[in-house]
């Protein structure tokens, strides 16, 4: 697989497991994935019931015109095997795996895939693995997960754990997150995965810091944003789609350019800006990434 060469997913929505409700209503707000979440937002002693929850929820809809991801607990939890073995089935799409400090991590939740999905009937290396990196240890050691040799498609970046974990103020700027953001894109591409996908934003009635958080994320090379709430979906959409404006732009480069290089030259000037070979590229992956999300 190619960076160029695969099927965007902007959106990312958590919902608890074990509350009815919010999981009716996740798949009618327009995500294109939906996270069942196992973990932080599932009290210890209802995490065997919701584990159940997953699976009837996706199995019921096979057809919701989302993807179905659940993230489960952190592989050195007491839970994580289980929700692997209870959850797995035809009815999901992916395993979101928290707190990824190392390959090891990969490797022992890919044995646990492994497992469930032979018990299942799927073979294996069906289901995605997405490992969210949100320790400074998971940014230090995102070279080697990226480049594992692993079922991994794309990572995803966890902002308040890793503010957390060292302490940093996470304030509306988020100039504290540039370092980690900078080593997942250069990890991603190093391993040849797809664009990674960014961190919640915590304040949920605070359209403008999202959007603004989203930017940075997208500058970063990120393909996609976590959500925590319906609200952040369209915003979301909003900013990791090519508008209509960019998709001019890039379409009048692409033709202004091939008929240069037709007579022979591979540096033209466009309304004022200098069009060379990268710039090419740079436009017609926006028209890939367009006509991705159309089709």
């Amino acid at each position: 697989m190619t960076r160029d060469d695969f099927t965007p997913i902007r959106s990312f929505l958590f919902t608890p497991a074990n509350h009815p409700r919010r999981v009716e209503k996740v798949f009618e707000v327009g995500a294109d994935a939906v996270i069942l979440d196992l973990e932080d937002a599932v009290a210890i002693s209802e995490k065997p019931a919701a584990r159940q929850c997953v699976v009837d929820a996706f199995s019921a809809r096979p057809n919701s015109g989302t993807r179905h991801y659940v993230r489960v607990n952190s592989i050195d939890t007491p839970y994580c095997a289980e929700d692997i073995k209870v959850t797995v089935g035809p009815w999901l799409d992916g395993v979101v795996l928290p707190k990824v400090e190392s390959r090891a991590c990969l490797n022992q939740l890919e044995n646990l895939l492994a497992a469930a999905e032979t018990a299942q009937g799927m073979a294996v290396g069906s289901l995605d693995l997405m490992p969210i990196i949100e320790t400074a240890a998971g940014v230090e050691g995102a070279r080697k997960i990226a480049t594992a040799d692993s079922r991994i498609k794309r990572m995803a970046f966890g902002g308040g754990d890793y503010t957390l974990d060292l302490h940093y103020e996470w304030n509306a700027d988020e100039s504290v997150l540039a370092y980690a953001r900078a080593k997942l894109s250069h990890a991603a591409r190093l391993g040849n995965l797809e664009p990674p996908i960014d961190t919640v934003v915590l304040q949920i009635k605070d359209d403008a810091r999202f959007l603004q958080s989203a930017q940075h994320g997208k500058q970063f090379g990120f393909g996609g944003k976590l959500c925590i709430h319906p609200a952040q979906i369209p915003l979301t959409h909003q900013v990791f789609t090519p508008s209509d404006e960019e998709i001019a732009h890039a379409r009048a480069v692409v033709a202004a350019f091939e008929a240069a290089e037709a007579e022979g030259s591979a540096s033209i000037q466009l309304d004022g800006y200098f069009i060379d070979y990268p710039i090419v590229y740079k436009s017609q992956r926006i028209l890939a990434l367009a006509d991705a999300l159309v089709s």
